[in-house]
């Protein structure tokens, strides 16, 4: 059962920034993408710098709005359309799908205490909101609560009143989590929050998010993840199913358990082979009577495949045809001619 579900998402911004800029100059950041996310589900994103998985992901939250398509909540049998929520009807949205920046200490209000940075973000985003009433917490009732969140993340009810550049790095990323685990949310979307860590932290908050789904899966609170990486050997860890996006395209959709030997796109196949440090597999030159175009002969308005031009196996029909994502398995699906 899908609990969000994505359809043709766009989403394009100007190329020139500033007050005198020239408008019309447009940058693809989202190019048509489509996928859903089932209940106590976690979906990886996976691609390079720049290929559109934070753009996704704060579309998904609002903080961008969509220049096309549809995101559809949906909860106890009704599907709602995101982009019509407004006032209250948003804050509550947000209470259900919070968000976990990749950078703490930039997301970590240095002027405020632990508690009021767990407490504040849980009240401005409708915390206390139910239905169409509104249940009052006390301030005891209120701290209770953020020291639990943090001694969920391994954290102590005595780090309530301290302030946020007394942590480490790893440290202030469990606040985060904490900060999004308080209101109880459905959706979970973790963009890199392990990138900026050093390696044996990243194991601890990779442990740490797993243990999290778990607890709910077990008390049978229903908790999905939305895990937005660069590196595809820790999102095969922590998913279930992973999207390969590159240049704002879904190139590749495939369950985490067997993309690794199963993976068709080559952009996926060099995606592994940089975490690895093998040479990518399925480097074969293009077909036979098939001539491999040069990058300069495809002009960029055409229509063609957003990985042609490094693409190993290109091919004449790459630069002249944008390819369909095909089902090649049950739930493997691939962007590509071959």
């Amino acid at each position: 059962m899908s609990l969000l579900t994505v359809s043709n998402l766009h989403k394009s911004f100007n190329l020139e920034a500033g007050f005198f800029a020239r408008f019309g100059r447009l940058v693809t950041a989202v190019n048509g993408i489509s996928f859903s996310i089932g209940r106590n589900e976690s979906y990886g994103l996976v691609g390079e710098s720049g290929c559109g998985k934070t753009t996704t992901a704060r579309l998904l939250v609002r903080m961008y709005e969509p220049d096309g398509g549809e995101i559809l909540f949906h909860r106890d049998g009704d599907r709602t359309n995101i982009g019509t929520l407004r006032g209250k009807r948003l804050r509550r949205y947000r209470q259900r799908v919070k968000y976990v920046f990749q950078d703490p200490a930039r997301s970590l209000n240095p002027r405020m205490s632990v508690h009021d940075v767990l407490v504040s973000g849980y009240l401005w985003s409708g915390g206390t909101e139910e239905g169409g009433g509104r249940i009052r917490k006390g301030k005891a009732e209120l701290r209770e609560m953020a020291a639990a969140a943090l001694e969920e993340v391994g954290l102590s009810a005595t780090d309530l009143d301290k302030r946020p550049a007394e942590f480490s790095g790893g440290q202030r990323q469990r606040i985060s989590i904490a900060r999004s685990l308080l209101p109880q949310p459905e959706l979970l979307i973790c963009d890199e929050v392990v990138s900026a860590l050093d390696v044996s932290v990243q194991s601890r908050i990779l442990n740490l998010l797993h243990d999290v789904r778990e607890k709910r899966i077990w008390e049978n609170r229903a908790m999905s993840f939305l895990f937005i990486a660069h590196d595809l050997k820790v999102a095969c860890y922590f998913c279930d199913r992973i999207g390969v996006m590159y240049s704002g395209d879904l190139v590749e959709e495939a369950p985490a358990a067997s993309l690794w030997r199963d993976c068709k796109h080559p952009y996926t196949r060099i995606l592994f082979a940089s975490a690895t440090g093998l040479k990518p597999d399925g480097a074969e030159p293009a077909p036979a009577g098939k001539r491999v175009a040069p990058a300069s002969e495809a002009a960029p308005e055409t229509p063609c495949c957003a990985f042609a031009r490094r693409c190993p196996q290109a091919a004449e029909i790459c630069f002249g045809k944008e390819p369909e994502m095909k089902e090649v398995a049950p739930g493997h699906r691939v962007r590509c001619h071959f």
